[in-house]
């Protein structure tokens, strides 16, 4: 097994400024997980989506898909940015399914559940993807600002920033222990 170290920095380069929370909560998570000895992948949907386009033009769809479904923990970063056509859909969803219930997956997306028929160019898909994916997992839901922006917030649209809410965020978890008398 490689180094932490190298490990390290094949999952995060500081120098590329594209990261968001997401992304670092994901490698995180990865690196933890090279820590524990647990084998990790990580790769943007776009590189995934097209090696699995490549490996099935060249009729080795069924070995990528097996490659992929090595690694004790797959990442998928960036689902949302671009939307795939309902071929590349279709081609993810494979994936999804052959790591079903069989290896962890981690995902990152900067759209809600509710747009990824558009995302993924077929509402069945998106479906059949989310049915998957959500049974058994951990959705952690993260709003705000855009860390990147915060220094030009007054150049960027009104229409483009996310909503600002009035009331206090809703405490989740155990309900605090009332103070002995």
């Amino acid at each position: 097994m490689p180094a932490v170290g190298s490990e390290l920095k094949a999952l995060f380069d500081p120098k590329k400024a594209w990261q968001s929370v997401g992304d670092h909560l994901a490698i995180a998570l990865g690196v933890e997980a090279v820590r524990a000895g647990r084998s990790v992948y990580f790769s943007p949907l776009a590189d995934i989506i097209d090696s699995l386009a490549r490996a099935e033009r060249e009729g080795r769809l069924r070995e990528r898909i097996r490659f992929l479904c090595r690694s004790s923990l797959l990442i998928i970063d960036e689902i949302g940015y671009l939307s795939v056509g309902a071929g590349a859909g279709n081609l993810f969803f494979q994936l999804v399914n052959a790591r079903y219930e069989r290896g962890a997956m981690i995902l990152t997306s900067n759209r809600g559940f509710a747009e990824w028929g558009k995302v993924f160019g077929d509402p069945v898909v998106a479906t059949a993807l989310l049915d998957r994916l959500l049974h058994h997992a951990v959705v952690v839901h993260i709003e705000g600002a855009s860390y990147r922006l915060r220094q030009h917030a007054d150049l960027v649209p009104d229409s483009l920033r996310p909503p600002q809410h009035a009331s206090a965020p809703r405490r989740r978890g155990r309900p605090p222990k009332n103070p002995a008398p």
